[in-house]
């Protein structure tokens, strides 16, 4: 048993073979993280496209790690490559930002806030509401995801005390005769 234990020789191929297959992880594990991005934003296609690519890589990555258990080095190359591969996915798709969110503003400024949104050429849909302290106004901004950062500083500046929620948008569309919305 502390045969098995014993730490292998670390040598340049396996070092070179290690990094390959953090490498490796890297790519799947962040296809992975977009895939996923992909399901949730109804791209079937490209979901189905990304998924095969990751299973692909995954299975040859597996099967050289368990090729290789006499040298646990490639275990700790492959545990780095899924950690750094689920950092460079979440990355990535943040940069990528595909999709549609609603922004809802909960104010005491509606009419003012929704001056500055609509100046800026973005469509606002705004409601009356009762709050816990009494009247508020709820704007609703549907923009593209990219562009949802945006939104925040605008409304704070206008209204600090603000509430803000953002939602991820699976769908819309536009009636009949309806202009699309401007994202």
């Amino acid at each position: 048993m502390l045969a098995a234990l014993e730490m292998p020789e670390i040598t340049l191929e396996v070092v070179l073979g290690g990094a390959g297959i953090a490498a490796a992880r890297i790519v799947d594990v962040s296809l992975g993280v977009l895939r996923q991005s992909s399901v949730r934003n109804g791209y079937r296609k490209s979901a189905w496209t990304i998924g095969f690519i990751e299973a692909l890589i995954w299975v040859l990555v597996v099967s050289s790690v368990v090729r290789n258990l006499g040298s646990p080095v490639l275990a700790v190359f492959y545990a780095l490559g899924f950690a750094t591969g689920t950092f460079v996915g979440v990355t990535l798709e943040g940069a990528l930002a595909r999709g549609e969110q609603v922004v809802r503003i909960f104010t005491h400024e509606g009419d003012r806030m929704a001056t500055l949104f609509r100046e800026r050429g973005w469509r606002v849909t705004q409601f009356e509401g009762k709050g816990r302290d009494g009247p508020v106004q709820l704007l609703f901004i549907h923009i593209a995801r990219k562009r949802a950062r945006q939104i925040a500083p605008i409304a704070r500046e206008c209204d600090p005390s603000c509430f803000i929620v953002v939602d991820d948008v699976r769908s819309s569309s536009v009636g009949a005769g309806g202009a699309p919305v401007r994202t």
